[in-house]
């Protein structure tokens, strides 16, 4: 929720770009902090000056403004201020399918099927994929990522599970836990 977010952002996020410009390295562009929520608050696994996958999978479709627009101007002294953000109200959900062995030692050609049974609206990115005489087949750890929209976070996460469902290679794998305590 939005009260939530605000906390991260305030815990997390401003810390860190409060301490670059202090140093006199302002920072412009894209901070993306990977979380873990633990019972002792927010820990910090990661931060990244991109996106990572999956997670843009799960924020980009509810994106309604121009992506390239507020890309350029997160380049820019002054960044995103002044520019307003517009956001689908929807919950968005993602489910990595993974190969097998992943994420020790993924598995790479298993034919993948099923895309064309994943229903409608349910979007489907590839990550770890390619093309072998003609099929589709597994190309390495993270091969799909299955993003579906929702009006609340359990609508979002079985149009995303049956995206997913719809979907099958040897070896596949997929957690069965997401956004389950959302």
């Amino acid at each position: 929720d939005k009260v939530a977010a605000a906390t991260l952002c305030e815990q997390v996020h401003q810390p860190i770009v409060e301490l670059m410009r202090r140093r006199g390295t302002p920072f412009h562009g894209v901070l993306y902090a990977g979380l873990m929520l633990t019972d002792a608050g927010p820990r910090v696994l990661e931060f990244n000056t991109r996106f990572g996958d999956p997670e843009a999978q799960a924020i980009l479709p509810r994106l309604n403004s121009d992506l390239v627009e507020l890309m350029l101007a997160s380049t820019r002294p002054g960044g995103l201020a002044g520019m307003t953000l517009a956001w689908a109200p929807e919950w968005a959900v993602t489910v990595v399918l993974a190969s097998a062995g992943y994420p020790d030692s993924p598995s790479t050609g298993a034919v993948i099927s099923g895309l064309g049974e994943v229903p409608n609206g349910v979007e489907v990115t590839h990550s770890g994929t390619a093309t072998t005489n003609g099929l589709l087949v597994t190309a390495g750890g993270r091969v799909l990522g299955v993003t579906a929209l929702g009006a609340d976070s359990q609508s979002a996460r079985r149009a995303a599970y049956a995206g997913a469902h719809a979907i099958s290679f040897d070896g596949m794998q997929m957690r069965s836990d997401i956004a389950k305590g959302a």
